[in-house]
């Protein structure tokens, strides 16, 4: 459905994307996944027509726009955006802000209507529409702000930090409506922060500086990331000693530790070292008895908030 070919974006000698190239299919949710600045959403301004790229191109279906071939205006009528920065307005109610924004994109009455009805009934509205913005909690604003990008009804859909600000529940019931627009065939190109929502994609991006640093199925990232998984040590249970040495091989580049609430979390880069840690300190012998109430330390599975703080941030964290 869209292709990314050597796509780069550089501002005078500041280069925002660097060489970034991947393909997401037809109906797929792919996720991008990355720190403030490491490009995320200057790639999906570019795949939306919305910036012109440095060199590369992308190519949607068979429409392709890159530096010398800006055919952005053929794929407006194929794509949704929904920006990071709430965009409908507040003075306005949702109905009033559906209209104002069909009559931008020229849409014939007959098709407002029957999207109309169709929005309305899926986000469950009801007497709603005719309620302002401004009054809408911010959860039902951002679903509000979805249903706007869907309104001429486009195959591909980019949404930029989608939920950031609203509450837990409220993200669980944006993400079910993103879930049945992919089962509807729908593609979703989605940036966000938050690491359980990017369970929800079928693969990420994740990137750095600009560059695609890893790209697979979460699950894929977690076992490529930790072939013989994490060794999780409860913090008082590490002697002092231990603690020094753990902090020397840091330094080192050998291992990588960090804090994970009550426990600390550690990744051997060289395995005769963690060999040899083991033998001197019982605390990280491995355990697999999880019922044993003296358990301090285990291999465990990990998480994408581990495998973004390994690939992400690096052994130079």
């Amino acid at each position: 459905m869209l292709e990314v070919r050597n796509l780069s974006v550089t501002f005078d000698n500041f280069v925002a994307v660097k060489n970034v190239s991947f393909k997401v299919n037809k109906g797929e949710i792919f996720g991008l996944l990355g720190a403030n600045g490491a490009g995320k959403t200057t790639t999906i301004r570019v795949m939306c027509g919305l910036l012109i790229p440095s060199s590369g191109e992308v190519q949607i279906a068979e429409t392709v726009f890159g530096k010398n071939n800006n055919t952005a205006e053929l794929i407006k009528s194929r794509i949704g955006y929904m920006s990071q920065k709430f965009t409908l307005y507040d003075d306005l109610t949702i109905e009033e802000n559906w209209k104002f924004l069909a009559s931008l994109r020229k849409i014939k009455k007959d098709f407002y209507k029957k999207r109309c009805d169709y929005l309305n009934q899926w986000l469950s509205l009801g007497d709603k529409k005719n309620k302002l913005v401004s009054s809408l909690a911010s959860g039902l604003k951002q679903q509000v702000a979805l249903a706007a990008a869907l309104f001429h009804d486009p195959d591909i859909i980019f949404l930029d930090e989608p939920t950031a600000g609203v509450s837990p529940f409220a993200r669980m019931q944006f993400w079910n409506l993103i879930k049945t627009l992919a089962e509807q065939g729908k593609t979703i190109i989605v940036t966000t922060h938050y690491m359980d929502e990017a369970e929800n994609c079928a693969r990420l991006a994740l990137m750095r500086a600009g560059e695609i640093i890893a790209l697979d199925s979460p699950e894929h990232l977690k076992v490529q990331t930790f072939p013989n998984g994490i060794c999780v040590v409860l913090e008082e249970k590490m002697p002092s000693s231990l603690k020094d040495e753990i902090q020397k091989y840091k330094n080192e580049k050998l291992l990588n530790a960090w804090p994970y609430g009550l426990y600390y979390h550690i990744v051997f880069h060289d395995q005769k070292i963690g060999n040899d840690l083991k033998s001197r300190y019982p605390c990280l012998q491995l355990h697999t008895d999880v019922a044993d109430s003296n358990l301090i330390s285990a291999t465990l599975s990990a998480t994408l908030e581990d495998v973004f703080i390994e690939l992400v941030e690096g052994k130079a964290r």
